[in-house]
Formats: C-alpha cells, structure tokens, sequence
C-alpha cells in the first residue's frame, strides 16, 4: 500500500499504527518522527510563515477572505507517487491542507482514484476516531483500536499521578499572540485532565479570540502559551507583546512566576498519539514543584 498523509499529526498515527514503511509522501510540516523527512514533500504553504504573528495572520485572513487556501498541494508530485491512501483533514482550512485542496488536486486523475480519508479533530474523542479511521483505512482496524487504548490507558496512568485534594487551578492557555487567540478543541479537556480549569478555551469548540483586558479580567493562576506552528524559541521572540502590556507584571501568573512558553508545534497543536505527552508536559507545569514522579524532558517547555 501507497500512503501519502498531508497532515503532521496523521503522519504519526500512520507511524505509530506501524504503517511508516508505507509512507511515500508527506506535507511540508510533517517532521516527526525525524526519519519522514527522508520522503518527498507534497505540498507547501502559500503565504511567508517567517514573519511576525501579526503579519501571519494577515496574510491568512486575506487569502481564506478571496476564498482561497491558504496552502499549495504539488499535484504532479501526487500523480508521480501514486498514492492508494491520502490522508487530509477538513478540521481547518489554516491548520494543514484541507479536504477541499486535495479533492480539487486528484479530479481530474483519469486511472485509478486513491481513497481519501478526512479527519476532523474537534475533540478527544475525535482523536481517537481518527486514528481508527486511519487504521480502517490500511486495512487493520484492531491496530487502530489498540493503539487508541494503549493511549487511553498512558493518560490515565498520567491522572493517577496528579496530586489529590488540591484547590483546582486556573490555567489561560495562548494559541496565538497577536491578536490573541485562547486554545480550543481537545485542549480544555487536557486541562481538565490534569486537575486545572480552562478559563477561555471550551471542549470541542475552536478557538476563541480573546483580549488583553479579557486576560486581566480572568487573571489565571497559571498561563501557558502554545502557539500553532510554533516551537518555544519562535514563540518567546514574541513574548514582549504580551510582557510589555501595561497591567502584565499585575497578572497573579506573572506575580507567582507561572507563566510558562511550550512546543506547540511539537505537541498541542498536534491531534495524534502525542496528545499524551502534551498532558504529561501540563502535570508538570502545574505539579513538578509538588512531586518529583513526574519528568519530562525540559525542551518542551520553559518559564519565560
């Protein structure tokens, strides 16, 4: 079997399933796990990612405003790979390459058509949907369930861990600086796995824009950014946006030293098997100073 996967976090599940032998083609973001990069990339973003946050989403809400996506998809790359699988996502049009992109990329095939599988991770369970959608896909539904479980049971495993009968935090996570932007979808049920309270995000909606002044007015115990697309050192290029706001050093987080810079690129922002680690990095954002059972590895995130 032939795969293409044209989004990061289905790359992973296709890995993780124990189909990578069978990728022969990826997006430009997929990178993980680091052997993929070896395979061709299929499709490129149409706007400049090297830029400011502001200037990002302008350019974003220009091209979705004339209707058009916001990345390219290389269909002659696509022709020459013959894929049997292609796996995309109609979540976000600004997240990855959508349904729409490679439907109007594979019409006009005139031999054989390869079946396309769309994932839509709104939520947890929308994770663990896909990945057996994938796995159904590759003709093995019992990897797929198995793997959902193996997940499950890792999370779990993570929850026990958290300290009981504590006073339940409050936590703002950042998807986006400027303008800001609350993280959503499967975020807030991390949240509450791990024993805190989202103030913005809500389960399985997207995310909502906020404002500084919604920030003060909340003022979280804890605040912990993650920006879509970004790793740690990207996103602390732009923390001064938000330090540099009149009222920041008043923030009750600021005050505590509770705010905190995460890969998001890496981890939140990626709806597939590592949603366990992204839980095991917010326990120990919110618990390491409580118990030394919970470790992860550093560079996933840092205090500003």
């Amino acid at each position: 079997m032939r795969i293409i996967s044209l989004i990061a976090s289905a790359t992973e599940i296709v890995c993780a399933l124990g189909f990578e032998d069978q990728l022969v083609g990826r997006s430009h973001e997929c990178d993980f796990p680091a052997t993929v990069l070896k395979l061709p990339a299929c499709s490129e973003p149409k706007i400049n990612i090297h830029t400011t946050s502001a200037e990002i989403d302008r350019q974003v809400k220009e091209v979705v405003r004339d209707s058009l996506s916001v990345y390219r998809v290389d269909v002659e790359q696509l022709k020459c790979l013959n894929p049997d699988v292609i796996i995309t996502q109609d979540h976000c049009e600004v997240c990855a390459v959508s349904l729409k992109d490679v439907e109007a990329a594979v019409c006009n095939w005139l031999d054989s058509r390869p079946q396309i599988v769309s994932l839509r991770p709104d939520a947890l369970k929308d994770i663990w949907l896909g990945i057996e959608q994938v796995a159904a896909a590759l003709g093995n539904c019992d990897k797929g369930k198995q793997l959902v479980q193996d997940l499950k049971d890792q999370m779990q495993a993570i929850v026990k861990q958290i300290p009981q009968n504590h006073t339940k935090p409050t936590v703002a996570c950042i998807e986006w600086i400027d303008p800001l932007m609350a993280a959503g979808n499967w975020i807030p049920e991390l949240v509450a796995m791990a024993g805190a309270i989202d103030v913005f995000g809500v389960a399985g909606k997207h995310s909502p824009w906020m404002t500084f002044a919604e920030l003060q007015k909340k003022d979280p115990d804890y605040i912990i950014t993650m920006p879509c697309g970004w790793d740690i050192e990207r996103t602390r290029e732009e923390m001064y946006l938000l330090t540099e706001q009149k009222g920041w050093s008043e923030l009750k987080a600021v005050k505590s030293n509770r705010v905190f810079i995460t890969d998001g690129n890496q981890f939140f922002n990626r709806p597939g098997p590592r949603v366990v680690e992204s839980l095991q990095i917010l326990t120990e954002i919110l618990y390491s100073r409580n118990t030394s059972s919970l470790q992860f590895k550093m560079k996933a995130w840092q205090t500003i």
